[in-house]
């Protein structure tokens, strides 16, 4: 080769390497293309020297994924909600200092359903320190934080374009549990509206309590329900709640007892009737445990929850009277399982494991509701909760 080839060649190579960075956009859309009606998963992180923010990734009804990538550098966005249009996404910032105040924030960004990243919007203060839960309302036009460590619930308005108005409504929890390292006061944990919007139902792990309130959707205010609260077991700790697609039952985790207690939804009244309790872990375990969260299949027959520590899935089917009966327990294949998700379809459940900051796809039997292993391992860093949008 000569000297003219070889400088050719190397002012080939330099185009070519310039040219990457554009390259990956079309690379990646080729591959979606490719792709069964995919699906854009959002999964929330704690930052750190691993994680910078909300990462997303392409997953398609036949279980395929491209891997995951940056959607938007923020802190600690270690929950999601996504609106009714699923053109906007929502985030808390879980720290308890923000703008020199003892509180977390909330971020609003825009989603391009495209390619998946998150434009940022807003961000306002979440009116508690550690915002860990946020919701949408159905008619997307308020948003719910639930703050853990100072116990107080707050409703944000969201503006036309997405962004978040200062709060609208906020609720300061009073009271302790039994249990003084963990319930020396109030840890609202969840917030979770009923189908309707009447009611907002808010889990508090230091008062032991399910929190009723009638919800304003006119307003965006909460107020006492007349029936306020229901119990759950003395120390156990209630973290999360699903309910059941006709909203008859409303199956809630406790963090601190690893149970699942069963309760009938009265959606007249807003009141809510204890029937069982059941165990998230095996018979015997003896190790530390602290169960995450909890879903309801969208076909209404299974319920299931992540245990950490025990590291596994736990599943039980829903019969016609809301009684659960044990299913199975699959390990995670990973550490520390905190948040999952369902794909809309019912098909795959992807668990993100916090630990081993890996988020592993399971196949779900849609008759017996068992877990297979898809073998599909996505690398991403401390993950916490998962959310599927519908791409375009």
């Amino acid at each position: 080769m000569g000297d003219s080839d070889m400088r050719l060649t190397g002012v080939s190579l330099v185009c070519v390497l310039s040219l990457l960075p554009f390259l990956g956009p079309f690379l990646h859309a080729a591959k979606k293309a490719g792709m069964k009606r995919p699906y854009l998963v959002y999964v929330g992180t704690y930052t750190g020297p691993k994680s910078k923010g909300i990462y997303v990734f392409d997953f398609d009804e036949a279980g395929a994924a491209t891997s995951p990538r940056l959607a938007a550098e923020t802190v600690n966005p270690s929950f999601l909600a996504v609106d009714p249009t699923e053109h906007f996404l929502y985030a808390v910032n879980e720290i308890s200092d923000y703008d020199h105040q003892k509180t977390g924030a909330v971020s609003s960004f825009a989603i391009d359903r495209n390619t998946g990243a998150l434009e940022f919007l807003n961000q306002v203060s979440s009116r508690g320190a550690d915002p860990c839960h946020v919701a949408v309302d159905d008619t997307g036009r308020f948003v719910l934080v639930a703050n853990y460590t100072s116990g107080t619930l707050a409703v944000f308005p969201r503006m036309p374009d997405g962004k978040l108005a200062e709060a609208s409504s906020v609720v300061q929890h009073t009271g302790h549990g039994p249990n003084r390292e963990r319930q020396e006061g109030p840890h609202a944990h969840e917030i979770v509206l009923t189908k309707d919007d009447r009611f907002a139902i808010a889990a508090d792990l230091g008062l032991d309590r399910l929190l009723v309130y009638k919800f304003d959707s006119a307003n965006g205010t909460l107020a006492p329900n007349d029936l306020p609260f229901a119990e759950v077991d003395p120390g156990s700790g209630p973290r999360h709640l699903a309910f059941t697609p006709n909203g008859r039952f409303v199956y809630v985790l406790t963090e601190m007892g690893s149970t699942i207690t069963a309760f009938a939804f009265d959606a007249t009244k807003g009141s809510l009737r204890k029937f069982q309790t059941v165990s998230s872990l095996p018979e015997g375990f003896k190790g530390q445990n602290d169960a995450a969260e909890i879903a309801v299949h969208p076909s209404g027959k299974f319920v299931y929850a992540s245990n950490r520590g025990d590291d596994t899935i736990v599943a039980f089917a829903i019969g016609n009277d809301g009684r659960l009966s044990f299913v199975e327990r699959t390990p995670t294949q990973g550490k520390t399982p905190r948040g999952f998700a369902i794909d809309p379809s019912g098909s795959y459940l992807l668990a993100a494991n916090q630990a081993s900051d890996n988020v592993v796809v399971f196949a779900i039997d849609r008759s017996t509701g068992r877990l297979r292993p898809a073998n599909k391992l996505l690398d991403v860093p401390a993950p916490v909760d998962v959310t599927f949008v519908r791409a375009e």
